[in-house]
Formats: C-alpha cells, sequence, structure tokens
C-alpha cells in the first residue's frame, strides 16, 4: 500500500451539533486537511450566504472543501434541483458531490422502475459533465448502490467520467464481502468514508487498523479518505480517530 499522497478528512454529518467554526478548529488540531460538508444542515445548498461564510472560513483555518455530501436522492429529488447542489459545491470549493441513487436496494426495483431510475442517472452525468464536476453514489444501505452487482451494472451503463462512486464497508457483511465490493469498485472510486463498524455497534478506527489496511489494498492509487461519525459521537474522539486513521496508511507520528 502507497503511504503517500492520501488526503484525510472528515465528514461534518459526523458533528450535527456543532458549528462549522468548531468543526474546522477541531479538524485543524487533528492534523485533517479536508472537509465534506452535509447540505442537511451545515451547508444547505439555497443559502448562499452561509456558503460564502463557509469558504472564507475554510480558508482562515487551512481546511479544503474535498466534496458536497448532498441529501439530492437520484429518483426522487427531481432533477432539477441539481444544479442548485452543484453551485453550492462550486462556492465551497468543490468539484465532487456526493449522491444517493435511489429509494431501495436494487434487487427491489421493477424493471420500469430501473429504466425510469437509469434514466434519471444519465441525465444527472450529462449535467454534471457540462458542469465539470462528478457526482457520487455511495455505496448506502436502501439505496440502489448498497450491492456491488447492482451499482457496477450501473457504473457501467452510464459509462461517464462524471458519474462515479464512494466506497464504504457495509457494516452488515463480512471482510470478504467488502473487500469484493472495494476490489471491483476501485476503478469507479473517489472518495472513501472510513468508519469501523459492526452491525449497529460502533468501534474505535483503532480497532480496525488491519481491516482498513486490506481494504485500501484493494485500491491502485491513494484515495481521500474522510471519517464519517465517531465512535461515541464526540468531537474529543476526533483526534484519535485521526491518530488512527494516520496509522492505517502508514505515517508515523
Amino acid at each position: 500500500m502507497k503511504k503517500n499522497n492520501y488526503r484525510l478528512g472528515v465528514v461534518s454529518v459526523s458533528f450535527r451539533q456543532y458549528t462549522p467554526q468548531e468543526i474546522l478548529e477541531e479538524t485543524n488540531k487533528a492534523g485533517l486537511s479536508c472537509i465534506e460538508w452535509g447540505s442537511d444542515i451545515h451547508a444547505p445548498c439555497h443559502d448562499k450566504g452561509r456558503l460564502y461564510e463557509l469558504a472564507a472560513l475554510q480558508t482562515e483555518y487551512g481546511i479544503e472543501c474535498s466534496s458536497y455530501g448532498t441529501y439530492f436522492r437520484l429518483g426522487e429529488t427531481p432533477i432539477e434541483e441539481l444544479e442548485d447542489y452543484i453551485q453550492a459545491a462550486k462556492i465551497l470549493g468543490a468539484d465532487i458531490l456526493r449522491l444517493w441513487c435511489g429509494t431501495k436496494s436494487g434487487e427491489e426495483y421493477s424493471e420500469q422502475e430501473k429504466q425510469e431510475l437509469t434514466e434519471q442517472c444519465k441525465q444527472a452525468a450529462v449535467i454534471a459533465s457540462s458542469e465539470g464536476v462528478i457526482l457520487c453514489m455511495e455505496c448506502h444501505k436502501n439505496t440502489y448502490t448498497q450491492r456491488l452487482d447492482d451499482a457496477l451494472e450501473l457504473m457501467r451503463e452510464i459509462d461517464s467520467p462524471n458519474f462515479q462512486m464512494y466506497w464504504q464497508p457495509f457494516q452488515w457483511q463480512t471482510i470478504e464481502e467488502n473487500l469484493t465490493y472495494a476490489r471491483v469498485i476501485a476503478p469507479f472510486t473517489h472518495h472513501i468514508h472510513v468508519f469501523q463498524w459492526k452491525e449497529t455497534q460502533r468501534f474505535s478506527l483503532n480497532d480496525g487498523i488491519e481491516e482498513w489496511q486490506s481494504y485500501l489494498r484493494e485500491f491502485n492509487t491513494p484515495r481521500t479518505l474522510l471519517l464519517e461519525f465517531m465512535p461515541d459521537d464526540k468531537m474529543a474522539s476526533l483526534s484519535a480517530e485521526a491518530k488512527a486513521l494516520r496509522a492505517i496508511i502508514g505515517e508515523k507520528e
């Protein structure tokens, strides 16, 4: 595994109860370099004033915006609203947007529903291409890309560098199943959400260093690694989780 060129950061939804300034201050103290702002609390797409304030705070604390974590859901949110999210991402300095794809796992879709969702994904990819941004689907429970086969089929069907994937382990699968998903989806993957969960239980990332090193070996080049949620939801745990993240990629303190 390469030890250099990883970009390490945090997802703002890890700390919904904290202010953006508090999050950036602790992110800086933890030695992380980037943040993914969530559109639900900290960075609503229609609040231009808030977005510009965030951009200024990023500069103040020396933190880049790696991505915009939207709650735009393909197949449910009107496609006309995508432009607002793209413009918000640009204000924050990001060219990658996290989207959710669909409203249920792929095997639950009828052929007609699948066709309709695919068409909207194609529309979204065209919009992203014209705007010079990348839309990344999350491997999330109760979305079309929950299962590897569905995600891979979708990537091949859309066939666009502007329509890609995130990766994260699925806490209800085995390590071997997660390794397979990571290996196969790696060519389409930009960012990785990092956490150590087993079903509904959360653990310190320090407990999963070897497991995570095996996951990252499935990706041929370093990616942006974003801590998502603390094991205890406490801001005070960020420093230790960031230290564990650096241990995973082989960085010395």
